[in-house]
Formats: structure tokens, sequence, C-alpha cells
């Protein structure tokens, strides 16, 4: 191989490796300013018993969808009403970069943080004194899907609630 042909090879290997790093450096930063423009959307909280309808993507989970995507069975509680909405304040009290944000008669709204990329869902839940349960809503801000995010921390917050 000649002196040019390796400089040029050398400088190939330079090049894709700057292309291999910058990319991934390239998606952090895209994720960072997504996470960092996102603002609490418009709508949250509960209007005539119902929280609004998870839009048209599969980051979203609710106890009140009607379509199977999106649906996920109430969480049931046994005994007083307010000792259940208690109990789920304390749950969530419990867990990682977990903050109650807003409370309001059965009504409470947590903002979950994600590890990573600081990604903030938006998790509701409203006490149904009649039936005995704990309905729920848990929307991403940014973003399309999930990866199973929304529904996982809720199944959490089932299984503990579920525990003596």
């Amino acid at each position: 191989m000649s002196c040019v042909q390796r400089k040029r090879t050398a400088m190939w290997w330079k090049v894709a490796l700057a292309v291999l790093v910058l990319i991934p450096v390239a998606g952090v930063v895209t994720f960072a300013i997504l996470s960092a423009t996102a603002r609490k959307p418009d709508g949250l909280g509960v209007k005539d018993g119902r929280f609004a309808p998870c839009p048209d993507m599969p980051n979203c989970v609710s106890s009140q969808a009607a379509d199977p995507a999106h649906q996920m069975d109430p969480i049931p509680f046994t005994g007083d009403a307010d000792a259940a909405l208690g109990r789920l304040k304390a749950i969530l009290a419990a867990r990682p970069r977990t903050t109650v944000v807003e409370e309001s008669g059965d009504y409470l709204r947590a903002e979950s943080v994600s590890l990573l990329f600081r990604f903030v869902d938006d998790v509701e839940f409203c006490v149904d004194r009649d039936a005995k349960v704990i309905h729920f809503r848990s929307a991403s801000r940014v973003g399309r899907s999930d990866l199973g995010v929304n529904r996982r921390p809720i199944e959490e917050v089932r299984a503990a609630f579920a525990s003596p």
C-alpha cells in the first residue's frame, strides 16, 4: 500500500469514527431538547367523571380507555376511600423520581421523570368511591412510543396497592 493510500485509509477511519460518535451525541442532544421543552398538556384533570381520552399514540394508558391498546383495569380497593387515597399517595411518594403535583378531592396528579433523558409522564388518579376503584391515566408528554413505560409503573402501583 502506498503512502497516499495509507493516508486515505486513515482519513476514512477518522471520518467513520467521527460519524459513529456524533450520531449518538446528536440523539442525546435531541432527546434533551425535547425533554426540556415539553410542557404540561392542556386538558388534564377529571371532567364529568372522565379523564381526557388517550391520543392515537401508544404512549398512553387509561382505565377509562375503550380500545385495548390503551385500556387497563382500574385499581380496586377495599375499605374506606380516604384511606385508599392516602395509601395511593404513600405509594407514589415512595416511587423514585415521582412527585405528586396536584390534589383536589378524590383527584391526584403526579409527574414521573425518566432516569436517563428526564422525560415527564403525567399520571392522574381519581377515586371512584361508589365502585371502590381508582381510575388512572398515564401519558408521556413527548414522543410517540414509550416502549411500555406508562404501563409498567401503573402495574407496579397496582401491585404495591394489593400487597399488605
